[in-house]
């Protein structure tokens, strides 16, 4: 069996790993190792917790030891999706470079530039960041990059969800041509695929398990649940959640609870903290110390339950994490061997326990079809019922005569409210207005029948003719009958002129359009 001595490391390199209680090498270790220490190209394809980060870092470490960093022009470069996985990977560094007198800048968000500004000037031998912090430093004029010698991309499928992909484009072309490229991501999509065939030369292929799979070690549950009412799906699942949390007892020691969106990591840490759990959110709406704060105590074991969202699924690496809760199925099927991939790390036994609701069924055949595999079934726990609020039967539709019609809205033209108001304002109006309204509504039409001549004749009658109503005294004289859509009078629109004095020329105040009959009450019941 392969052994770290047998992989030609720097011995300063060497004994930093045997310090750290490291002997064998993962399957991906040994397979990626020995052509990196060649100067090959090489793509790793693993699925997480295989022990990837050290693949590119023992390499890169012995690599770097003969040169010198100068300032501004980092001699090798690891990019990373998340902060936390890029501070994972400083922490890899760190550990395994102790005995070395490399060093090493970390960029990423949420910290100062002027602290980064300062290691850069220094020069570092690997400068570890995410593409966008990197691209700001680049842009700035405080970055060169055409010393690159050894460049990394880590996770790169994880690149490809959150959109960094053109970034990573730019990156790789400001990079010299002849450096040597390091790719490792746990699947392989398409577009990963055409990157590592623009950017790579000849790679070495080191794939170690079939893309997507699940560790064996991982015991995978699915309980599903149909709560009554749609509206209470969200309260019964969290209902859910703790008793499955409070029947897994002491073997759960510290879990991680996922959700898809970063307001329901809010809502579940602050339900679990209510009834009396040990637990804190974490996602990419905190702030970068709140965030550090929140992993270090999880790693420490001060926290017991982690919510996060999936800025989490990658670059968390706390090897005695027991279980993994699924609040939230993903809705990209990779996320979900991921996810599950937090716990079993390092051979060790790992329990992963997903909630399914109906509205999840489309989620969870595409996870099953990636991971080629049913995901075995489990029942909720045997004390377990949901509150009254939860089981409330669905609420019925109200009748369309007494209530609000389907959408919300009445249908009534003349919009939201309309019948409200005109049956207010019908017991408000005068009987005798309906005579008057039947006389105006001739108006226009006698006018319309009239040859175009004599409308011609008529039109300087039109100056000595009463000005039109204002809207207001029309809608208290004419009610709401021959309102159309909108609520106004067509036959006021079409006659008044708005901001316009006495001293308008009459040809102005005439309208010229032809065939405005206004609909009648009896059109509208037809129709």
């Amino acid at each position: 069996m392969t052994k770290f001595t047998d992989l030609k490391l720097d011995p300063k390199v060497l004994s930093a790993v045997v310090d750290a209680g490291y002997e064998e090498p993962t399957p991906i270790q040994a397979g990626a190792i020995p052509p990196a220490l060649e100067g090959k190209d090489v793509l790793g394809i693993a699925q997480t917790g295989t022990g990837k980060t050290a693949s590119f870092t023992l390499p890169m470490l012995t690599l770097l030891r003969r040169g010198r960093a100068r300032a501004r022009m980092p001699r090798s470069l690891v990019l990373c999706p998340t902060r936390e996985l890029a501070a994972q990977v400083a922490e890899n560094f760190d550990l395994y470079a102790k005995n070395t007198k490399l060093t090493r800048a970390l960029l990423i968000g949420g910290v100062s530039f002027g602290e980064q500004d300062k290691l850069i000037d220094k020069g570092v031998d690997v400068l570890i960041a995410t593409p966008g912090r990197l691209l700001d430093h680049f842009e700035r004029g405080k970055l060169i990059l055409t010393d690159v010698k050894v460049m990394v991309v880590d996770e790169a499928d994880r690149m490809l969800d959150m959109g960094f992909i053109p970034d990573i484009e730019r990156i790789f072309q400001l990079t010299p041509f002849t450096r040597q490229t390091l790719f490792f991501s746990a699947t392989m999509a398409p577009e990963i695929e055409r990157i590592t065939n623009t950017f790579l030369h000849a790679p070495t292929r080191v794939e170690v398990a079939r893309q997507a799979t699940t560790g064996a070690n991982i015991t995978q549950k699915l309980i599903q649940i149909e709560p009554a009412r749609r509206d209470q799906t969200a309260k019964a699942k969290r209902e859910l959640l703790r008793a499955v949390i409070s029947a897994e007892g002491e073997a759960c020691t510290n879990a991680i609870v996922f959700c898809n969106r970063k307001v329901d990591v809010d809502i579940v840490a602050k339900s679990l903290q209510k009834y009396g759990f040990d637990a804190a959110p974490i996602h990419g709406d905190l702030d970068q110390s709140q965030r550090t704060r929140t992993l270090e105590n999880f790693r420490d074991g001060k926290l017991k339950l982690l919510i996060a969202s999936d800025v989490a699924a990658r670059g968390l690496d706390v090897p005695s994490v027991s279980h993994v809760f699924n609040y939230d199925l993903p809705m990209h099927a990779e996320d979900y061997v991921h996810r599950i991939g937090r716990t079993g790390r390092a051979g060790r036994k790992g329990t992963a326990i997903s909630i399914a609701v109906p509205s999840d069924e489309k989620f969870l055949g595409q996870i099953e079809s990636l991971v080629e595999q049913e995901i075995p079934r489990a029942e909720p726990p045997e004390d377990f019922e949901l509150s009254e609020g939860a089981k409330q039967p669905a609420r019925k539709r109200e009748d369309a005569k007494g209530g609000r019609s389907r959408g919300g809205r009445s249908r009534d033209r003349g919009g939201r409210g309309s019948k409200r108001d005109q049956r207010s304002e019908e017991t408000q109006q005068p009987q005798s207005a309906a005579p008057q309204e039947q006389q105006e509504e001739q108006t226009p039409k006698t006018a319309e029948a009239q040859p175009e001549e004599a409308r011609s004749e008529a039109a300087p009658e039109a100056a000595s003719a009463p000005k039109p109503q204002s809207r207001s005294q029309s809608s208290d004289e004419g009610g709401n009958a021959r309102r159309s859509r909108g609520g106004r009078n067509r036959r006021e629109r079409d006659n008044e002129v708005v901001g316009m004095g006495d001293h308008v020329p009459d040809f102005l105040t005439v309208s010229f359009r032809p065939g405005a009959v206004e609909e009648t009450a009896e059109d509208k019941a037809d129709s």
